[in-house]
């Protein structure tokens, strides 16, 4: 053969196999469910054909193709059944791509589960579509649980502690809810109020809601709905008022994704709101994909308006990628269903399972980032947050390793964040930069509902009614605290009384009753004597207390008779008489010592040694020294017994003259091992608080506060009590009102409260604000000046808590006196002895010596040479020496 033939034969060859190549491509059927009615659909039809297209020109290499099959579902969850079931049946459809909805692919998917068909999602967002339930679901999309984190931590930021959700009655709006409220209260914000509006919802029907909204005091409204529903409800938000200052407005992704897409009209209607949405690299592929796209949309629909591909759009195309390289690795030969597993018109692929776990170990950079699915869903860990102002504002980021921030740096190892000043400043509602409170009085005009309670003091609180308003007029001590409150806070707050109870059956009804109908929305606020307790703040908020806090006892004080015969001795203790007297004896000694003649002749007997040494204990300054040690010493004990004769005799005095009245009972525990009759106002909480401390009921008597004093006077064992028990703010109450009040003290406390408060609905903004607002007020004058007015300025109300504490003075009191008075004896005496010592060694041969050895004993033998009279005076001074200093090194410090 020639050459000629040879080339023309090769290029045979080559035509042959490029054909038989070609022809040799497996196409596989791949559904596709859209809402080709709505915006998104359309934008995911233009990215799905735009990717199949990309993905074979770049691997024209494959052998199998994937061949597209696009069912219009029309927003209906029948007609995506009945199109997924038609693509299984008569396809033989191995992958069904979509639906876009929650509801539909919850439907499809279990069909999906049937017949062993992956059904991968890009647009399914809700939580409920659980892979545990639906093993052949595939969400190439977020779960919405995902951004929960980045909505609660923005409204942590800004110290929000109340929001109402507005959703898409769809399970898509449902499917958010559990997760975000469980959140939110790990933030400790509450949702009073869930706003539910029906996609079929008409204008009017969104402005009555909206309306609704505009009447509570909650401002901050985190939206989760579609995007077409979405945009209407900025509308008509902005059609009734409520896009202006001081409203918040949070939107989930399901908006913000589409923002982009939104004519002038919404976007400028959406001023001031933020938005969370997944963050998306800005890559080079991307902008040229942009480009593409754009023209190709414009192609498709001339009719649509629209900048970018959304982000559904983009998870769309990567969705398309990861299907047909699952195929490829599948590698396709034979699309076999298996009639025998599942009844007709259903039948079971069996290539699906194969399919099923490629599609799930795809990892790749797509479009939209990283492309990898764990548990079957799309992971994402990165989230941006920006702020509608006509245009787009970036205002941070949120990540799960740095929280808030404002610029997206993973290199960075900040702290995890949660703090405003970690975002760009953002422009609110009403185009300000003023913080919204996150609530405001409702626009209905109505006043906040304050519930008054008559009190058993009316000091404390009673009401009344106008008789020509028949409205409700409360005063007393709480009230005044209360509109002192109301004045110093930031803005103005209309309020009206409305009383709780009779006037004369209010006391009947528990202060329990009372609190509990903030929980029950009755009142906004109860003020009063309400005791801030446990079981109170299981359904109710409480402010800082305005009171004093503790219960306390009322007893009857008696006359002190002190009878005792040896009270003299009681001023000191036993300790320091000791000390005393040793301090006198030694002193003696010390002198006896340093005087020669005191102690001559030494062979006299020792009963008169001892009766000069006691004479100079006490009389020294009365002796005529000779010796300047001894004087020194005597000026010392001079100075020790007057400081010591001034304290006896001043505390003597506050035992004899001071103490004239003392309690009559001290102990509560005392009383009740005794047997003893107590008392209590049988209006409150007082009586459960004995009965827990273990008093018998029989031994338990309750009162009326006017029956107090008769109660006391008459004691335990003349039909009364032998103690009231009350809170510390009664007690003085009584103190303060009460004839010849120096006949009763108070005792204790003994029981700690929290003193009283007023009551909230849970989460309420109040609480903060009002309390900050008590707070100056009892930093203050004003609260002196309230107490004043209602419960007055008695000397009475000067007594405090008794307490039984000894006047009886210690030897610890005085022992720098004993120390000084001790060193300076010792240094006169060391002084002493040194010059004997030196005197006698010139006189004698004989040396005298203090061994130093760990024995401390003296060298006696050397004794003898000195005078008799010297060798006692030597001895006595070192072991006096040696007890000084011991006592010394045990003297506590």
């Amino acid at each position: 053969m020639g050459k000629p033939n040879k080339l023309m034969f090769l290029l045979f060859l080559i035509i042959v196999s490029v054909v038989t190549g070609k022809n040799s491509n497996r196409n596989i059927s791949v559904g596709v469910i859209l809402d080709l009615d709505t915006l998104e659909g359309k934008m995911a039809r233009t990215s799905i054909e735009m990717a199949v297209q990309d993905f074979y020109t770049i691997h024209s290499n494959y052998s199998t193709r994937l061949v597209l099959d696009i069912r219009d579902s029309h927003q209906d969850n029948v007609k995506a059944t009945l199109a997924a079931l038609d693509l299984l049946e008569n396809n033989k459809t191995e992958v069904i791509i979509g639906p876009q909805k929650s509801s539909q692919a919850a439907i499809v998917s279990e069909i999906g589960n049937t017949s062993q068909v992956p059904v991968v999602s890009f647009s399914a967002t809700s939580p409920t579509l659980a892979f545990m339930h639906l093993p052949y679901f595939i969400r190439t999309t977020i779960n919405d649980a995902a951004q929960i984190k980045t909505i609660t931590s923005l409204i942590k930021a800004y110290g929000w502690r109340e929001v109402v959700t507005i959703y898409e009655d769809t399970e898509f709006g449902w499917g958010i809810l559990p997760f975000l409220a469980n959140a939110l209260e790990k933030i400790n914000v509450h949702i009073p109020y869930r706003s539910s509006i029906s996609k079929l919802s008409t204008d009017d029907q969104i402005k009555l809601e909206l309306y609704k909204l505009q009447t509570m005091q909650t401002r901050v409204f985190v939206v989760h709905m579609s995007s077409s529903l979405g945009s209407n409800l900025f509308l008509m938000a902005k059609e009734v008022g409520m896009m202006g200052e001081g409203y918040v407005w949070i939107m989930t992704d399901g908006v913000t994704n589409m923002v982009y897409s939104f004519n002038e009209s919404v976007t400028s209607a959406m001023k001031g709101a933020l938005g969370v949405r997944p963050y998306i690299p800005k890559t080079d592929k991307l902008n040229y994909f942009t480009i593409r796209w754009k023209r190709r949309f414009h192609e498709d629909n001339p009719q649509e308006m629209s900048s970018k591909p959304s982000i559904y759009a983009l998870w769309a195309y990567d969705t398309i990628y990861a299907v047909a390289m699952a195929v490829e690795r599948v590698g396709v030969q034979n699309t076999k269903f298996d009639n025998s597993t599942t009844p007709p018109p259903l039948h079971s692929s069996s290539n699906g399972p194969w399919l099923l776990e490629e599609i799930t170990n795809i990892k790749f950079q797509g479009l939209s980032g990283n492309f990898e699915l764990i548990n079957r869903e799309l992971q994402y860990s990165s989230f941006e947050i920006i702020n509608i102002v006509g245009a787009v504002r970036e205002v941070g980021y949120w990540t799960e390793e740095q929280g808030l921030s404002r610029v997206l740096d993973e290199s960075n190892k900040k702290n995890y964040s949660t703090s405003k000043e970690d975002l760009n400043p953002v422009i609110w509602p009403g185009e300000t930069i003023v913080l919204p409170k996150g609530w405001e009085i409702p626009l209905s005009g109505t006043k906040l509902r304050v519930g008054v309670k008559m009190s058993s003091y009316p000091e404390f609180i009673k009401w009344e009614i106008d008789p020509e308003t028949k409205a409700t007029r409360a005063s007393g001590y709480s009230v005044d605290v209360f509109e002192a409150a109301v004045k110093r806070l930031p803005y103005a707050l209309p309020f009206e009384y409305q009383h709780f109870g009779g006037a004369t059956e209010n006391n009947s009804l528990t202060y329990n009753e009372f609190v509990y109908q903030v929980f029950l929305g009755k009142y906004d606020i109860v003020i009063g004597d309400i005791t801030i307790r446990y079981n109170r703040t299981l359904y109710a908020d409480f402010s800082m207390p305005y009171t004093e806090s503790g219960v306390a006892m009322i007893v009857r004080t008696k006359q002190a008779e002190n009878k005792n015969t040896f009270i003299f001795l009681q001023p000191l203790s036993f300790d320091l008489w000791l000390g005393t007297f040793a301090f006198l004896i030694c002193t003696g000694i010390t002198i006896w010592i340093l005087e020669p003649k005191m102690r001559a002749p030494l062979k006299r007997s020792v009963s008169r040694h001892v009766g000069t040494i006691m004479q100079l204990s006490l009389f020294a300054y009365q002796e005529k020294l000779e010796s300047i040690l001894s004087k020194i010493v005597a000026i010392v004990s001079i100075f020790v017994l007057l400081i010591l004769t001034s304290s006896y005799t001043a505390s003597l005095s506050s035992m004899l003259t001071v103490q004239q009245l003392q309690p009559t009972a001290t102990d509560i525990y005392d009383l009740k091992n005794k047997g003893e009759y107590v008392g209590y106002n049988k209006h409150y909480f007082v009586e459960g608080l004995l009965l827990e401390i273990g008093f018998d009921k029989s031994k338990m008597r309750g009162y009326s506060p006017e029956e107090f004093a008769g109660a006391l006077d008459k004691g335990s064992v003349n039909g009364g009590v032998a103690a009231i028990v009350d809170e510390i703010p009664y007690i003085k109450l009584f103190l303060a009102k009460a004839k010849n009040c120096e006949s009763y003290t108070m005792v204790g406390p003994i029981y700690k409260t929290a003193g009283f408060g007023f009551a909230f609905p849970k989460g309420s903004p109040l609480v903060a604000d009002i309390s900050r607002a008590i707070l100056n007020i009892t930093d203050g004058d004003e609260i002196n000046q309230i107490q004043k007015k209602w419960i007055g300025d008695s000397n009475c109300l000067n007594s405090g808590s008794i307490t039984m504490e000894s006047n009886t003075l210690n030897f610890l009191s005085f022992r720098g006196l004993f120390i000084i008075t001790g060193v300076v004896s010792t240094i006169c005496i060391i002084i002493y002895a040194t010059k004997s010592f030196c005197k006698n060694r010139q006189k004698n041969t004989n040396v005298v010596s203090f061994e130093t050895s760990t024995d401390d004993k003296i060298d006696v033998e050397a004794l003898p040479a000195m005078k008799e009279q010297d060798q006692a005076v030597m001895l006595l001074a070192y072991y006096l020496l040696k007890v000084t200093l011991t006592l010394h090194q045990q003297m506590p410090t």
